[in-house]
């Protein structure tokens, strides 16, 4: 094995093991196969390249083609062109992926679920880092640098799973490193020769200690022995020091908030794992409550508020926490007109349920609970302290019944100032179509109160919305834009889409995260379990203060405040919600999500929403931006192989029609007629090509017959380059030409074919009275035949795919630069001169 397959083979592991770090990170191991797979190839396609001793930036330029292809194929397969090729469809979709993976990585507790975004982050990352140490170790050779981007590597991983990538992991990450190291010295020491390491006892003396007698080098100890105290150092030191217990070697930790408890809301961020809350196979119960509430269906247990949208995501705002009061003041914006019934309510939670945030019913107004609670007076909600947790806890809570009437939230004053401007603040990334949407949703409506209602049916009934807990989660403007454009989803993507709508028209909104009301039990108590959790938005109106909608459909209830006394006989109006699918909270499912697929399309499972219609207005994909983008694919594609095409067009010319050749066949200035071979005793006039002139009687036909020798010449000198034989220079015509025929390996009909055009171009240069000659162009591809044959199979493909001779296209650019530069430096010399001559007759005047 050679020592650039060595590099390339340890690279590839000390990746891999590094990527080891990131296996905590998902619920599922599989992803790693593929992306061990896909390195492999990328990495294979390097040391191919290497192989065919390919310039550097060409190598590179390959493995990152071959990379987009394979991630294109594992991903995108169905949007591809031709289903390899990266067109601008299966970029697009790329690009999806992966901002549905970053959406997923803010949402999922670890270990998150292996959506295809994730997947992708995670096997696009690999390669990358498997790119970078490849190009630094293997084909710069220099196997230090790589350590960065594995460290990096780890350190994401590290990172992101808060002490899940354990000492093992970093272990493994070191001991990759290390080998990687190990085989560049060992590389570095074979390009000295064999190493002496000492003589032998046994009785081959001084030749078995040239040999090493088995046993490892000095220097290769050596390099054993230090990483071996690096890397315990390295594990030894973490451990020893007290303030670094909660680092590499620490476990991780007590936190709360971390999606312990089986997959519960989390502290952090509660849409986290609300999907797979709504996607368990089993309700585990979480907690129960008994009630004296008169209105079961209307009894949602609130945790909090996510009243940021910073475009990535709705999250909760960091605010100051106070003691809990005896009594929890009025809450803000409800008048002394609206109707409000106080009620009182005992809640029991499941042990297994460790939330930080404690579920009250909105909102609350007295909370009797044991244990290290403080009080968040914005969002009215209580925040556990020093590791408290709802697990296991007991306690009374009571709580107020705002009951509004629709004139009353019609009639609402606009609020303050200040609570406008934070919550309906809108990042700048928004689409438009989010606020177009809005504005046409709600068009006719006469106040905000009718355009949040306007808003709910819309989702609800009247825009074609389905229900489907399946559909990938996330609450930012990409998430947004996706909902309203593929009219699926779940809690998540109505109440963030809504709130978010709603900002845009200019109504104060946030988004609510708690339970639904629950199952009621024989005993009088209602049993709440992992699929009641829910999300819905909230809205705020002057004089009513938070209000609660209901847009997603067959979840919930829909509030009474936000159904018309009167129903409309106005077949035109949009079906809203009852209260009969909803009165009594209970954990089976509804008819829409129980009926089959098919029964659902045929409409034998009742009422149904309407298919979201394709929106007519959309132009897709414009037919000039897939033009650019198949010819960019194909310029991508095409870059390597201009060697190759520039070849075959130089050859196509000088082995064509006279009148293509004689340009060719000119050499260049201070060059030999060859074009890269200059024979002994030549003179200026052979060099400039007069000499030929002399030929024959007939001056065109001659000198025609003698540009086609030359460029025959030139030909075979870049075809033995090609495979492997450097031109010299300072070789004679004759002795250039048993050059080839010695090293090519040339024997029979070649090695007379590149004799005899030897001998013709002798004639041109050094003969008197030059003869005629013909036949230049089948000896050239004789000789090309002959090295052809006697080429290994690698010899064959770099001399196709990247011939050598093909640096004479940056020699001509070179040369055109720097008589370009002497064109201009002379006249501008010249110009120089005449001021300096006419500036004394100006004086004289």
């Amino acid at each position: 094995m050679s020592g650039r397959t060595r590099l390339a083979l340890c690279a590839f592991v000390a990746t891999m093991l590094a990527a080891g770090a990131l296996l905590p990170l998902v619920e599922t191991s599989k992803w790693v196969l593929q992306a061990g797979f896909l390195l492999a190839v990328q990495t294979g396609v390097g040391a191919l390249a290497r192989r065919m001793r390919l310039a550097r930036i060409l190598t590179v330029s390959l493995q990152v083609a071959v990379t987009l292809v394979t991630l294109t194929v594992a991903f995108a397969r169905g949007h591809a062109l031709f289903g390899v090729l990266p067109g601008p469809q299966a970029v697009q979709h790329l690009a999806d992926l992966l901002t549905a993976g970053a959406d997923d990585v803010s949402r999922y507790a670890i270990p998150a679920p292996a959506t295809d975004g994730i997947r992708l982050m995670l096997i696009g990352g690999v390669l990358l880092i498997g790119l970078a140490v490849d190009v630094l170790a293997v084909t710069f050779r220099t196997a230090a640098p790589a350590g960065l981007p594995l460290l990096a590597l780890y350190s994401v991983a590290a990172g992101l799973s808060d002490g899940g990538a354990g000492w093992l992991w970093f272990t493994l990450a070191a001991c990759g490193y290390l080998l990687l190291l190990l085989a560049e010295g060992r590389d570095r020491l074979s390009q000295w020769g064999r190493v002496f390491g000492g003589v032998s006892r046994t009785s081959n003396g001084l030749a078995a200690g040239l040999e090493g007698s088995g046993r490892a080098l000095a220097p290769v100890r050596t390099g054993r022995r230090i990483g071996a105290v690096a890397l315990g150092i390295a594990l030894a030191v973490p451990a020893a020091l007290p303030a670094l217990d909660g680092g590499l070697l620490g476990g991780t930790g007590g936190g709360t908030g971390r999606g312990g408890g089986g997959g519960t809301i989390s502290a952090v961020n509660p849409l986290v794992s609300l999907q797979n809350n709504l996607n368990q196979p089993e309700n585990r119960e979480v907690m129960t409550y008994r009630t004296n509430s008169a209105s079961p269906q209307d009894f949602y247990l609130r945790i909090l508020a996510l009243d940021q949208f910073s475009g990535g995501e709705w999250r909760p705002s960091t605010r100051r926490l106070r003691d809990v009061p005896d009594r929890l003041p009025q809450p803000s914006g409800l008048g002394t007109d609206v109707a409000v019934t106080e009620i009182r309510t005992n809640i029991s939670a499941s042990r297994s349920y460790q939330q930080t945030y404690l579920p009250l019913p909105y909102p609350a107004s007295e909370v009797d609970v044991q244990g290290r609670w403080r009080y968040e007076p914005e969002g009215r909600t209580l925040v556990g302290d020093d590791g408290q947790t709802t697990g296991g806890a007991r306690y009374e809570v009571s709580s107020l019944v705002v009951e509004p009437t629709a004139s009353q939230l019609g009639a609402a004053r606009a609020p303050r100032s200040e609570l406008v401007r934070e919550y309906t603040r809108l990042p700048a990334s928004l689409p438009d179509v989010v606020e177009e949407t809005a504005e046409r949703v709600t068009e006719g409506a006469a106040d905000d109160y009718e355009r949040a209602v306007k808003l709910q049916d819309w989702f609800a009934s009247g825009g074609g919305f389905r229900y489907d807990t399946t559909v990938t989660s996330g609450t930012g403007t990409t998430a947004i834009e996706r909902f309203l454009k593929e009219k699926e989803g779940f809690c998540v993507h109505f109440s963030s889409t809504m709130a978010a709508m709603a900002r845009a028209l200019g109504i104060p909104s946030r988004v609510a995260v708690g339970f639904t009301p629950g199952t009621a039990q024989a005993d009088g108590s209602v049993s709440v379990g992992l699929r009641d959790a829910h999300a819905w938005p909230e809205l705020y109106f002057e004089g009513v203060g938070w209000t609660r909608f209901e847009p997603t459909p067959s979840r919930g209830s829909t509030p009474a405040y936000t159904r018309p006394d009167v129903p409309s006989q106005d077949p035109s109006d949009p079906a809203l919600p009852t209260d009969g699918a909803s009165v009594a909270p209970t954990a089976a499912p509804s008819a829409s999500e129980s009926c089959p697929a098919q029964e659902r399309r045929q409409g034998q499972c009742g009422v149904a929403p309407v298919p979201g219609a394709v929106d007519s207005a959309d132009p897709g994909t414009p037919v000039g931006e897939v033009v650019l983008w198949v010819l960019g694919s194909l310029a991508v594609l095409t870059l390597p192989l201009l060697p190759m095409l520039w070849r075959l067009r130089a050859r196509s010319r000088r082995l064509g029609s006279p009148g293509r050749t004689t340009a060719d066949a000119t050499p260049r200035p201070g060059q030999a007629a060859d074009g890269s071979v200059r024979p002994a005793g030549f003179d200026g006039a052979a060099d400039s090509g007069a000499r030929p002139g002399r030929l024959g009687s007939s001056g065109r036909t001659s000198a025609d017959a003698a540009a086609r020798v030359m460029a025959a010449w030139r030909e075979m000198t870049d075809t033995a380059w090609d495979h492997g034989i450097v031109p010299d220079e300072s070789q004679t015509p004759r002795k250039a030409a048993a050059r080839v025929v010695r090293l090519g390996g040339l024997d029979g009909a070649a090695a007379s074919a590149a004799h005899r055009l030897a001998g013709s171009v002798e004639q041109v240069l050094y003969a008197p009275e030059p003869r005629a000659v013909a036949g230049s162009a089948e000896d050239v591809r004789e000789v090309r035949a002959g090295l052809w044959a006697s080429a290994g199979r690698w010899g064959r493909v770099r001399a196709t795919l990247a011939p050598r001779s093909a640096v004479r296209v940056i020699w001509a650019i070179s040369e055109g630069r720097a008589e370009l530069g002497r064109r201009w430096s002379d006249r501008l010399g010249r110009a120089g001169w005449a001021a300096r001559l006419r500036r004394p007759s100006r004086q004289q005047g």
